[in-house]
């Protein structure tokens, strides 16, 4: 039977705080960030206690466990709204896909490529597929030919990210936006 590795944290509440602590002695930072050396556990929350804040461990697998005096709801709600805003400044790209045939007709390539522009001014990555049926492999060679039109067509807002290959019955290529300032 393999054994579970302790985590720093217990399953449902985050560290642990104030009686939850097991250890004996510990290493304690006041709340104003100075180190108060090395206390017993009944020491620490007695200066916890008369500062009106709790014992929070911050490092359990120290020698001897870490711990803060800090207030831990106010933590608790500060790391919180990190959290969202680092999620705020986090960007999504997302890759949309345009399908074209070798035959496609010239109104309806003209149609697509507006779509790409509008994708890529947008913000996210295009995927330019061409598939090929039947004896139309053959002329491949022309299907890479169109996708470097296409790039050349939308090289203002788009630059190539994968130049186009064949893979299989198809021939792919993926377009990056352009950066505001380096058209």
């Amino acid at each position: 039977m393999a054994l579970k590795k302790k985590s720093n944290y217990s399953a449902n509440s985050g560290p642990r705080i104030n009686r939850r602590i097991r250890a004996r002695e510990l290493r304690v930072i006041g709340p104003g960030g100075d180190q108060l050396g090395v206390l017993s556990l009944d020491d620490a929350l007695q200066v916890a206690q008369d500062a009106g804040l709790d014992l929070v461990e911050v490092s359990p697998t120290a020698k001897p466990p870490v711990c803060k005096i800090i207030d831990y709801g106010k933590h608790k709600y500060l790391e919180k709204k990190k959290q969202q805003e680092a999620r705020k400044k986090q960007t999504v790209t997302t890759i949309k896909e345009i399908k074209l045939r070798p035959r496609t007709d010239q109104h309806d390539r003209e149609f697509k490529m507006r779509n790409l522009r509008r994708f890529l001014e947008e913000g996210n990555k295009a995927k330019v597929t061409m598939n090929f049926r039947g004896r139309e492999v053959v002329y491949a060679n022309r299907g890479t030919e169109m996708m470097k039109e296409i790039a050349d067509q939308l090289e203002d807002v788009g630059k190539i990210d994968k130049e186009p290959s064949r893979q299989g019955r198809s021939v792919i290529m993926v377009l990056s936006p352009v950066a505001k300032g380096q058209k």
